[in-house]
């Protein structure tokens, strides 16, 4: 008989807690949508991968079903999706009154729970400003001769190749730059190969979070942490022994740590070396690789950016070197094609924030303390904005400047989190495709192909052939 009780009262309390997961309680109207399993909530199917550059299935079918704004539940965490951009736009702008900059717990246990992305109000402004002594556009004129030669050296090596599988050659030279501009980190010649623990941390980063050997989440968590230790020991290296004239970023870090009365702490240090160090490299990549597949399938696309650079070269004075901000500053088609590639691109599928408290908008309400996600994608494949969205067409762009984000284009994020390294990414991709399209023609050899799981991802690489062109000497160039 007691065992029949305490069996019904079992039931009876695991009907009610499925009851409340399915139906959260709110103030107000919630938005439509479903709560998935308890605990696994929709997660499965969030990282469901998929082959395509419209909006994700996962996405898509639940804009059909529920409207622009509907909830959801991942990772064991109730959310709330806006493919609205009114709604994107809004919470943007509201940074720090009714939202918050927010990620998965899985996400801090690999960016490091003191990064950048997870820190808030003066903090935040604080390490920005920070950044912003590497990557403002000051340090961007400085920074330009190098990054254009750079792109030259790399080029030529990969020309003497019989093949070429772009995602890791660009990431492989972007790396080579940015560790030597942030710690004084010369990949060619150390011992150490820092950027294999990236690349064991990348495989895992959008992966479903499932922390057991042999998992990629496991094997990101490992490539943290080695990355970590290196960091780390840099650290003390650098602390126990006087300045040697480095002058890079990490020197700076440090001074500031010494300050009195400083705000920064050597966890927040660390993690934002380690974030800036990923941050750097791994996007430019991947919109790099996928920018030369969209020259490759479009030849009228290549042809007009390539005369935009090839007169830049004659319109050049014999005396100046290389690349000038001037020369880089006039390069229109230049930046429309980078915005068509990025829109493309979508590389975050997301941007979390947390809502602090009960948000109001067109009915519905967002309870405090519920997740927040933007969803780019469905904002940059909008058929009302963009005419034919998913077709490659950088000439939409023109007469239009983007100096930062709005409600149809956010691939930088947007608001007071707009990311600081957008000139920097603009900068290396429009210096690369002026070395590349002057210098170079190239076939493709094998792959190409895209996975979303949910982030951006080419599974079989993209194998090219790079020829210098017909007549052209590259000692000389």
């Amino acid at each position: 008989m007691w065992a029949l009780c305490i069996g019904a009262l079992l039931i009876i309390s695991i009907t009610h807690w499925v009851y409340r997961w399915r139906n959260p309680r709110c103030d107000g109207k919630l938005p439509p949508g479903s709560m998935g399993w308890p605990l696994l909530g929709e997660t499965l199917q969030f990282f469901t991968p998929n082959t395509t550059h419209d909006i994700a299935p996962f996405i898509k079918e639940r804009m059909e079903r529920y409207g622009p704004i509907f909830r959801t539940s991942l990772v064991g965490r109730p959310v709330v999706v806006s493919t609205d951009p009114d709604f994107s736009h809004l919470i943007f702008q509201q940074e720090g009154h009714l939202v918050e900059s927010w990620y998965p717990d899985t996400f801090t246990e690999i960016f490091g729970r003191q990064n950048v992305g997870s820190l808030h109000g003066i903090m935040y402004r604080y390490l920005k400003n920070m950044v912003l002594y590497l990557f403002g556009p000051e340090s961007l004129k400085k920074m330009l001769p190098e990054i254009e030669e750079v792109a030259i050296q790399r080029l030529k090596q990969w020309s003497n190749q019989d093949k070429v599988e772009v995602k890791d050659a660009t990431a492989s030279m972007i790396f080579h730059l940015t560790a030597k501009k942030l710690i004084s980190h010369d990949s060619d010649s150390s011992p150490e190969n820092l950027r294999a623990n990236f690349d064991a941390f990348i495989k895992g980063l959008i992966s479903f979070p499932l922390n057991m050997p042999g998992t990629a989440y496991h094997k990101c968590l490992q490539g943290r942490e080695k990355a970590m230790r290196m960091l780390k020991n840099l650290m003390q290296e650098r602390q126990a022994t006087p300045k040697k004239h480095r002058s890079d970023f990490f020197d700076y870090v440090l001074e500031e740590l010494q300050k009195e009365g400083t705000l920064l702490t050597e966890a927040i240090a660390l993690d934002l070396m380690f974030v800036l160090l990923f941050a750097s490299f791994e996007t430019t990549s991947l919109a790099l690789t996928l920018a030369i597949k969209f020259l490759s399938d479009h030849p009228r696309v290549l042809k007009q950016l390539t005369e935009e650079h090839e007169a830049i070269l004659r319109k050049r004075d014999d005396a100046t070197p290389g690349l000038s901000w001037k020369e880089y500053k006039l390069m229109t088609y230049t930046f429309q094609f980078i915005n068509e590639t990025v829109r493309l691109a979508n590389i975050v599928p997301g941007i979390f924030r947390r809502a602090l408290r009960d948000i109001q908008f067109k009915g519905y309400t967002i309870p405090a303390g519920w997740a927040v996600v933007a969803c780019p994608p469905a904002v940059h494949l909008n058929p009302m904005k963009y005419e034919d969205p998913l077709s490659f067409d950088p000439e939409r762009w023109e007469g239009i400047e983007v100096n930062g984000a709005s409600k149809h284009f956010m691939a930088f994020g947007g608001g007071m989190r707009f990311c600081v390294g957008t000139d920097f990414t603009k900068v290396q991709m429009a210096v690369f495709l002026h070395c590349l399209v002057t210098k170079y023609r190239w076939q493709i050899i094998k792959g190409g192909n895209i996975v979303r799981t949910p982030g951006l991802q080419f599974p079989d690489g993209f194998h090219i052939q790079l020829m210098k062109k017909d007549g052209l000497n590259l000692e000389d160039a």
